[in-house]
């Protein structure tokens, strides 16, 4: 009896033991599970942040891009729009000036015709006078013969000393050639061009200016850039006078020696273009070289934005406006082609774009020939230009060296354009709309002095400065870019290429 007693006791220790163990265990699974809970909740937490993160980042980037593209469709239709205006507002300048001219024409008719009347009540009187007091009422006198019609126009009598001392044959060579930027031969070679054109004949209120002194108005005006209240008291003539004077001498250069001065070279003359080009580079059919530049203007009073020059302004931080100068010119430094006018905003491959030689080029004008331009002109396949990249190979710093030698003779040219004509070194009186027949005339001028080896003064050197911008789109063909490798190699191949650039 008393053994299953101890069983019974021993039985039950054993249960309550077990409960107590079993309810630990409970315990700690339950804390687990807290546990396992809390940091499922912490990662599933995290999860939701980074998808949130993510999500953000997309719609910034979406956003960016949204904008990006609003902006550059915005600069397009800008872009677009200042070159629609541009011949908008040439037509409004040749409108404006025909209304102008009409009506300066007709006042001069009214006030001629007022004074030609005048003048003629004035002789008739004379003439019936000396009829009533000469003895034979049948004749006239010999007095009222002789008086007839005189000039009545009252002319202001200024000096014309400095230009009687220049027209004299006496005069020496050296001061005019300084005060004209040309020898006397090559004046009166251009005197004698023009004169069919310029001459005007005398009337009876007043007598015409000479053809020698109305070219020679011009040409000081263009080689000083003087303004206009000076050319007046050299040449003895009024303001208005002078400025009329200039206007008229450039459109008469422009339209009787440009087509024989400035005009792109017949077969002939292009073999030996390319002759000169090889033996001073070694690359062939290279037919010309090519320069923009920029002349300085008055800001415009209508779309100023055009015409303002960032590039020039920020250099010199001065606010300036500009508008622009293309050309190309041959070995010695003659323009072969002209491009003038586009506003001052516009980069280099834009004014290319919009000259004529472009215009040429894509009906195949240039077929198998290069003109050679700056890092501003794109590479196509009849623009060849220098290589851009940063790490060059030395078979394009080769290639680049020669490309700068003949870019060098685009520049000099330029550089004794406007060392020879002052007027394009400065912000001239000349209005926007007849600056192009101007600045053509220059580029002539310039040219009939190449050609005759008129040399310049050192004294006048000027010293080129236009900033060169990387055009958007720099290559623009698969088969130039093969082309100029190939040059590259064969100048490095053939021993054309020179090594200063490894100094």
């Amino acid at each position: 009896m008393s053994d299953s007693k101890q069983q019974r006791k021993r039985r039950r220790k054993e249960n309550t033991s077990d409960d107590g163990v079993g309810s630990i265990e409970d315990g700690e699974k339950k804390e687990g599970a807290v546990k396992t809970k809390g940091l499922t909740e912490i990662l599933t937490s995290l999860i939701i942040l980074d998808d949130q993160a993510k999500e953000d980042e997309k719609e910034v980037e979406k956003a960016n891009r949204q904008e990006m593209i609003h902006f550059e469709e915005n600069h397009g239709k800008k872009t677009r729009a200042m070159m629609d205006y541009f011949p908008n507002l040439q037509d409004y300048h040749r409108d404006a000036e025909f209304a102008e001219g009409t009506r300066k024409r007709k006042a001069r008719a009214n006030a001629l015709a007022a004074t030609s009347a005048a003048v003629m009540s004035i002789s008739a009187a004379d003439v019936e006078d000396s009829v009533l007091n000469s003895d034979d009422k049948g004749t006239l006198s010999d007095k009222a013969l002789a008086t007839g019609p005189q000039r009545r126009l009252w002319v202001k009598n200024r000096s014309k000393d400095w230009w009687d001392q220049c027209n004299s044959p006496d005069f020496p060579e050296e001061d005019f050639k300084k005060a004209f930027r040309m020898g006397k031969d090559t004046f009166d070679l251009i005197c004698n061009e023009l004169t069919s054109v310029v001459a005007k004949e005398n009337t009876m209120l007043r007598d015409a200016v000479p053809v020698r002194q109305r070219v020679a108005v011009c040409i000081w005006r263009l080689a000083t850039g003087e303004p206009l209240r000076l050319v007046s008291k050299k040449f003895g003539l009024g303001i208005s006078t002078c400025h009329k004077l200039v206007l008229e001498v450039c459109s008469a250069i422009r339209n009787v020696l440009m087509p024989k001065y400035l005009r792109w070279p017949d077969e002939d003359t292009i073999r030996t273009i390319r002759e000169d080009f090889v033996a001073m580079s070694g690359i062939p059919n290279v037919v010309g070289s090519m320069y923009t530049t920029h002349i300085p203007i008055i800001a415009p009073k209508i779309s100023v934005a055009a015409y303002f020059n960032k590039r020039h302004t920020e250099r010199n931080q001065r606010t300036s406006y500009s508008i622009t100068l293309q050309g190309v010119v041959d070995p010695r430094g003659v323009f072969t082609d002209v491009c003038i006018g586009y506003p001052g905003s516009m980069p280099d491959d834009q004014v290319l774009e919009k000259s004529t030689l472009f215009q040429r080029a894509n009906a195949g004008f240039y077929n198998g020939v290069w003109i050679v331009g700056g890092s501003g002109y794109p590479l196509m396949d009849w623009v060849l230009v220098p290589y851009t990249q940063q790490h060059l190979t030395w078979t394009q710093h080769a290639f680049n060296e020669k490309i700068g030698e003949m870019q060098r003779v685009a520049k000099d040219s330029f550089a004794r354009l406007k060392g020879r004509w002052g007027c394009l070194q400065k912000r001239t009186e000349v209005k926007l709309q007849d600056l192009p027949v101007v600045l053509g005339a220059c580029c002539v001028l310039h040219n009939i002095c190449e050609l005759r080896n008129e040399e310049l003064d050192p004294t006048l050197k000027f010293e080129l400065v236009d900033d060169e911008m990387l055009p958007d789109n720099g290559l623009r063909s698969a088969n130039a870019m093969k082309a100029r490798d190939k040059i590259a190699h064969n100048l490095l191949h053939h021993n054309h290429a020179g090594t200063s650039f490894l100094s």
